[in-house]
């Protein structure tokens, strides 16, 4: 049987590398590329993947957010991140999210086409990379210290992110078609939640969280 892959990666040279890579798997084939988080979800809904190879720094909507979005659609699709970060906090977040996998950038190919065949096969694939803040975090239960934040809606996510990404209050308001006193609402309750009481902090906590890098 053939595994369907969509790539979703907002760097144009990381997904034709990948491509043109897994054309030489026989088991595997490349269905398409997305750009960032909300293309790969629409992608995913057309084409159907067995896996999706996910990135989590991306513009528009991140991959952890989308990732949710795919694995609780209940289509079946597997989700296996591609990141460079180990640091536990995004390994812990993506698996949360419901991806079935995470595998550093920098590991080998051959590493990559095992991930893929083990997600698919609906087992768990963590890089080696990025096992041991893995650990740390769910078998050991440790915090590091750090104050427990309360969970961000969907909503609250999408409107961090954007507002990361230098969109005003009104663009935010018609890319996610809610009104504008809707968006300003969303955007004082996560403050609220999270203590932060400026852009600039806002912008601080999202590329420290990964929600949002900034590159794009």
């Amino acid at each position: 049987m053939t595994i369907k892959v969509l790539i979703a990666d907002d760097h144009r040279i990381l997904r034709e590398g990948l491509n043109n890579l897994l054309e030489n798997e026989n088991d595997i084939s490349v269905v398409g590329e997305a750009t960032n988080g909300r293309e790969a979800v629409a992608l995913a809904g057309e084409l159907k993947p067995d896996v999706v190879i996910m990135d989590i720094s991306m513009p528009d909507l991140n991959g952890i957010e989308a990732t949710r979005r795919l694995v609780y659609s209940g289509t079946g699709i597997r989700v296996l991140a591609l990141s460079m970060y180990s640091d536990s906090r995004f390994v812990k977040q993506m698996i949360e999210a419901g991806a079935s996998g995470y595998l550093l950038k920098d590991s080998a190919f051959g590493e990559l086409v095992t991930a893929i065949r083990s997600v698919a096969a609906d087992r768990i694939y963590i890089s080696p990379g990025a096992s041991s803040p893995v650990v740390q975090e769910f078998v050991l239960g440790r915090s590091g210290g750090k104050p427990i934040v309360p969970p961000l809606t969907t909503l609250e996510q999408e409107v961090l992110q954007l507002t990361a990404e230098g969109k005003s209050i009104p663009d935010i308001a018609r890319h996610m078609r809610l009104s504008v006193s809707m968006v300003e609402i969303h955007r004082q309750h996560l403050m609220d939640k999270l203590g932060l009481h400026s852009i600039a902090e806002l912008t601080k906590y999202a590329v420290r969280e990964g929600i949002t890098d900034l590159e794009t």
